[in-house]
């Protein structure tokens, strides 16, 4: 079976012997010729012929069924992602190019690949949770009381990242950064659900103290891959150019907090109470 720039190229060959024959019998036959206008005293060059509007096109669909299995594969998903809806091999076709009833190849991976959802005639999009609004969102949440990864929510459904920062708006839900993957965690936030920390957790974390300059504090941020929201250095370097005290402010002593705790993470007791 020729391919479809070899049809293309027959075409425009078979229209050229037509022009050429054409253009032959109008010599032949002067009288044939329509006659100029009066009025105009020089002929205009008559504009090129196009033997096909619609050429670039065919040629794009072309080289989209002679490209990669892959390529093929992932502009069939994309298009799935975008639609969101259950589309058969006709409508995919019209849709991205992409021609599934003469491509087993793509046909048989698109059926395997675990983004695609097929139904024996349809093909969709797979999410990794099966969840469309906000409420099914909360609810997946508040099943995974040690959080859930955002990157595997964010193809469940189009606004779904929207719906995150309006859960978290409200106070249903925390989304926590993990510095290790620098990606962002969910956490439901459910007063309904009892939190028990260990004793020996609440007597290492009121323990730990923290060090008394900032300086030393936004080193030890640094050291662990965080940046500090405040510029000691910065602010201390402009304070002396303006002719500002660099010395803290004395601040009364709390007598619920002991002299252990004083530079301890005692803000956060309430917590662990």
């Amino acid at each position: 079976m020729a391919s479809l720039q070899e049809r293309l190229d027959k075409f425009k060959k078979q229209q050229e012997r037509c022009q050429t024959t054409l253009t032959s019998i109008a010599k032949q036959n002067p009288k044939a010729t329509p006659p100029k206008p009066a009025s105009s005293s020089m002929s205009t060059p008559s504009p090129p012929i196009k033997f096909s509007n619609d050429t670039e096109r065919l040629q794009h669909i072309n080289s989209i069924r002679k490209g990669p299995v892959g390529a093929q594969i992932k502009r069939v998903i994309d298009l799935l992602y975008e639609t969101r809806q259950a589309l058969d091999p006709d409508e995919i076709n019209r849709e991205c190019y992409v021609d599934l009833n003469a491509n087993k190849a793509v046909f048989d991976s698109l059926k395997k690949n675990p983004k695609v959802n097929y139904d024996g005639r349809r093909f969709s999009y797979k999410s990794k949770h099966n969840i469309r609004n906000k409420d099914q969102l909360l609810d997946l949440i508040r099943k995974f009381q040690e959080g859930i990864a955002i990157i595997d929510l964010k193809d469940s459904y189009s606004n779904v990242m929207q719906d995150l920062q309006s859960l978290k708006g409200t106070g249903q839900i925390w989304l926590l950064s993990n510095f290790d993957s620098q990606e962002d965690i969910a956490y439901p936030n459910d007063p309904r659900v009892p939190i028990k920390v260990d004793e020996d957790l609440k007597q290492l974390f009121r323990g730990i103290e923290l060090p008394r300059d900032m300086l030393d504090i936004e080193k030890d941020l640094q050291k662990n891959g965080m940046k500090p929201a405040t510029n000691t250095a910065k602010r201390r370097a402009m304070a002396q150019v303006h002719g500002i005290s660099n010395k803290p402010k004395t601040k009364k002593k709390k007598h619920e907090i002991s002299k252990r705790t004083k530079l301890t993470n005692s803000h956060l007791m309430h917590l662990f109470q």
